[in-house]
């Protein structure tokens, strides 16, 4: 029996590594007349068109010229259940979870809500261009299997978990430190490693969790140390006001997932804005990972990430939606509110950089760029087109862009959905 091949034929971005200055032409491969050879759901081989088509035998070809083909976009840090609480008007961190968030989470009680909305969920990122997400569940099973069930059905690499909060949330939305541990030890088994699906022990925050429950999320990272963490940190001035005095044994926020064994390099923490020297020497030493949500952080006013800062010290920094305080799926849009942030502070994010940040950047942040972030030979077949000249406005800007930089830049900035031509997702459309 042989596996049916395709052939994708466009332009080509691709990154080997990181771009270290505007000027550094040595991190991607870009080729005009490229194309991508795709069998069983992997890379064969990518390179220019006459090569490549040599291998091809028989597969199908697609022709996405003139649009630029790259890995799909990587968004690791999103709400699945705030799907409808995007948008919500007029509030700071605390007072936005409990005044919207939190009532829309309680019906994720329901399975046939959680399916409905897993469904919905998965058509946005993929519309945006995301074929690989992490993501918070709800406090209940039924979310978690609900997202993790789409994703099977989609093929698509994912990971997410359900929340561990027993504290400080309503009625029908805590569970406890036993029922949070055997619920994730259950979903551990049900979907660690099952087809492309990975799960993230999820204590959603300090402030949610007892010292009991913390105990418990440790007890799991050590059982399971190949599964990710995920959590948020110090995102605002009066969520960590609020920590330390639930925490007043411990030396800084960072110090309550620190002290209970959560911190390693399968760990991602949302925000990481207001950082004191010892927590950021920590995330040095243990290589957890900052999560930058530039969409987020201005829509909540939570403050402006030191992206140039931390990376000078030796941290790994992902970039991510964090929809519902997010105001976009788009992972374009994210880093056009990023760069505005970082202008904020004189800090730059050029367009190469940028692009290889929401794909092999963030990749290389889950530890997963052999498999999702580049279209190197072996890895799985995720990829997005782009076109540049999508909207009016965008192909009248595009009438004077000459260099390839020029036009990520527009896609930068001006794109969004309407910008995603195709998403293939193990080689299949999505």
């Amino acid at each position: 029996m042989t596996t049916q091949k395709t052939l994708l034929r466009g332009r080509i971005l691709d990154f080997v590594a990181e771009p270290q200055s505007p000027e550094d032409d040595s991190a991607h491969i870009h080729i005009e007349d490229g194309a991508i050879l795709i069998e069983g759901g992997r890379i064969v081989a990518r390179g220019g068109f006459a090569e490549v088509n040599r291998q091809a035998g028989d597969a199908e070809i697609i022709d996405h010229r003139p649009h630029l083909m790259m890995a799909g976009f990587i968004d690791p840090h999103i709400h699945f259940p705030q799907v409808q609480v995007i948008a919500s008007w007029g509030a700071q961190l605390l007072d936005w979870l409990n005044n919207y968030t939190f009532p829309a989470e309680t019906e994720y009680a329901d399975p046939a809500h959680s399916a409905a909305m897993a469904g919905r969920f998965y058509d946005q990122i993929l519309a945006h261009g995301t074929t690989t997400a992490v993501a918070y569940c709800s406090v209940h099973k039924t979310s978690a299997r609900a997202y993790f069930a789409e994703a099977a059905r989609r093929n698509m690499c994912m990971i997410g978990g359900k929340v561990m909060m027993d504290r400080n949330a309503p009625d029908g939305l805590r569970d406890s430190p036993q029922s949070s541990y055997d619920d994730s030890k259950a979903l551990i088994a049900e979907w660690h490693g099952r087809g492309r699906a990975q799960y993230a022990i999820t204590p959603r925050f300090a402030i949610t969790s007892t010292p009991e429950q913390m105990e418990m999320a440790g007890a799991l990272v050590a059982e399971h140390p190949d599964c990710f963490v995920q959590t948020h940190l110090s995102e605002n001035h009066d969520e960590i006001a609020f920590t330390a005095e639930l925490y007043p044994e411990a030396r800084d926020y960072l110090d309550v997932y620190q002290s209970h064994g959560l911190l390693s390099e399968k760990m991602l923490l949302g925000h990481s804005i207001h950082l004191k020297p010892r927590e950021i020497d920590a995330l040095v030493e243990t290589g957890a990972r900052p999560v930058f949500c530039p969409t987020s952080n201005l829509f909540l006013g939570s403050g402006l990430f030191d992206d140039a800062g931390l990376r000078a010290r030796g941290t790994i920094n992902a970039i991510a939606t964090d929809v519902g305080g997010g105001t976009s799926y788009s992972m374009l849009q994210t880093l056009n509110e990023g760069y505005k942030i970082l202008q904020l502070q004189r800090q730059r994010l050029h367009p190469l950089r940028a692009f290889h940040w929401i794909t092999r950047g963030n990749a290389v942040a889950l530890g997963m760029e052999d498999r999702i972030g580049t279209l190197a030979p072996g890895s799985d077949a995720d990829i997005v087109v782009l076109d540049a000249r999508a909207t009016d406005a965008m192909a009248l800007r595009m009438e004077r862009a000459e260099t390839l930089a020029e036009e990520l830049f527009v896609l930068q900035i001006m794109g969004d959905d309407r910008a995603v031509a195709q998403v293939y997702v193990a080689g299949a459309p999505a």
